[in-house]
């Protein structure tokens, strides 16, 4: 069976855990902290056109959630920094702090100018509060039980991406587009309350206190910082701006990336440098269950965030329902994620090994994408129930395994840098491949229509948006636009469909490790 670890099994038994209804009250911070980053991705696009109204301010679309991805992605590996060298109770409480007061600037905000400018600061904290969820879950379950309470957080994240949308929709139609942010208040408020007062935070590791102000100041590597922030922000400009405010091949979007490309550059020979000192220090991300794990996360969840993403569109624009209708469309998704993270979590917990449920996941999650992309306006209602199915099985089987991985491998010590990799490579995969399915998309969308309908200008059908085609297209155009939709949306499709197979590249090299403390011996991972 292989030899037994014990760099983690020895601090499992020296640490007590809280009980009880403590243990139930941290848990439910945990569930409402995952349920505040999935919903506050997920709610704002019902929410545009009404913003967008009342502030006159189309032209600043893409920077409402622009602004957000910027601050979060390039805060992230930062964040993961600070939490390994200066305690992961406070540093949680600050980062919700500072997503709450984002989200009360942009529920206040007079203007359009504010509303971004509180969404960059939203984004700011939102960088520390997966990781922080991640990491009181680490400190407050023992590893044998934690695939459980894992598949939980992850089972709280699919019901609130899913969900967000229509919710948007009705605080939108029957309240207030400002209650999309203002929701994130009373959540935080009990979040805060219950870590503040229960969480016990863990010691923090080689912090002497002889240590020079130099020395102190080295530990956040601040050069590297200084290289990534801007190589992130550089990087996602370019994918917000290529194809669609300048052409790809502008002067512009290639500054930016070979801007991205020499910062990355550089800061992989810092971290090189730094060692221990660097923000991804070597010896971490050299451990194949974590960079494999990474590699799985960022295409395993490009493929999710796409699902999420356009499937809804599909229905709205397809099917010709409303967003509220969409959502409640979209629910076999959700159950499939729901009962397979519930059912893969116990499985894991019974029989120790997370990486048969990886590569299911890929498995799974790469038929029912393929499935997706046969979609068009004729699809049955079983047919369109049984995919999304599959593809919410497939996620839910995969998406809290490379957690529980990276958990089971590392130290406590290491665990913060761990995850935040892991939560950066989630963020950086959706933020990515959205972009590239969205070109995809209008770009197909575009050919169909010139070549079905060359009496319509495209711009009509772009400009329109997805929920209200027969308002803004002429009858007789109705049925070929529809028809070039569907077409569009079956590029985005196939773009998930191969994210998921990608992950395949992750699951493949994952060490079989048990959650149990035995390493196993088996195939490529041997």
């Amino acid at each position: 069976m292989g030899s037994i670890s014990t760099s983690h099994s020895d601090e499992q038994l020296a640490k007590e855990y809280p009980k009880g209804w403590k243990l139930a009250l941290l848990t439910l911070a945990i569930c409402l902290t995952i349920f505040l980053i999935s919903l506050d991705f997920s709610i704002i696009a019902t929410a545009i056109p009404a913003i967008t109204s009342e502030f006159r301010s189309l032209e600043d679309v893409g920077w409402y959630g622009s602004s957000y991805l910027l601050t979060t992605a390039s805060s992230q590996l930062l964040v993961g920094k600070f939490y390994s060298t200066m305690g992961i109770k406070w540093v949680f409480l600050v980062a919700l702090l500072v997503f709450e007061v984002g989200s009360a600037i942009c529920g206040a905000a007079p203007n359009s100018v504010s509303l971004i400018l509180g969404r960059a600061i939203a984004g700011c904290g939102n960088a520390g509060l997966l990781s922080g969820a991640l990491l009181i879950l680490a400190h407050s379950v023992p590893l044998e039980r934690r695939p459980l309470f894992t598949a939980l957080t992850g089972g709280t994240y699919g019901v609130a991406a899913i969900a967000g949308p229509p919710l948007g929709d009705v605080f939108t139609d029957k309240v207030s587009w400002r209650w999309c942010f203002y929701i994130n208040l009373p959540i935080g408020l009990v979040t805060f309350i219950v870590v503040a007062i229960f969480f016990q935070n863990p010691s923090v590791p080689d912090a002497p206190a002889s240590r020079t102000l130099f020395d102190r100041v080295k530990r956040f590597d601040p050069l590297g910082t200084i290289l990534f922030m801007p190589a992130v922000i550089c990087l996602l400009l370019a994918l917000q701006w290529g194809g669609a405010k300048y052409p790809w091949n502008s002067s512009r979007v290639i500054a930016l990336l070979v801007s991205c490309g020499i910062l990355l550059l550089a800061f992989v020979v810092v971290q090189c440098r730094a060692q221990d000192n660097a923000t991804v220090p070597p010896r971490i991300i050299r451990n194949r269950t974590i960079w494999s794990c990474a590699v799985y996360q960022l295409f395993l969840g490009a493929g999710f965030f796409i699902f999420v993403y356009y499937v809804p569109i599909w229905f709205q624009a397809v099917q010709g329902v409303s967003a509220i209708e969409s959502g409640k469309r979209t629910l076999p998704m959700l159950v499939g994620n729901i009962v397979a993270t519930t059912l893969s979590g116990i499985a894991v917990a019974a029989v120790g090994l997370y990486a048969p449920f990886m590569i299911l996941g890929t498995i799974v999650t790469s038929v029912g994408g393929g499935l997706l992309t046969l979609f068009n306006p004729n699809t049955s209602t079983a047919a369109w129930i049984g995919y999304q199915v599959l593809v919410g099985v497939g996620i839910g089987l995969g998406w809290q395994q490379p957690i529980v991985a990276v958990q089971t491998v590392s130290s406590m010590a290491d665990v913060p840098t761990a995850t935040a990799i892991l939560s950066f490579s989630q963020t950086i995969g959706g933020a990515v491949f959205i972009s590239v399915a969205q070109s995809a998309f209008t770009s197909r969308l575009t050919h169909e229509l010139t070549a079905t309908v060359p009496d319509l200008d495209p711009f009509v059908v772009l400009d329109s948006g997805a929920s209200d085609l027969a308002g803004h297209v002429p009858r007789q155009f109705l049925s070929a636009v529809v028809w070039a939709y569907s077409n569009g949306l079956k590029n985005a499709f196939v773009i998930d469909t191969v994210m998921a197979a990608f992950s395949a590249l992750g699951s493949a090299f994952v060490e079989w490790k048990s959650v149990k403390g035995k390493k196993i011996e088996a195939g490529i991972a041997a």
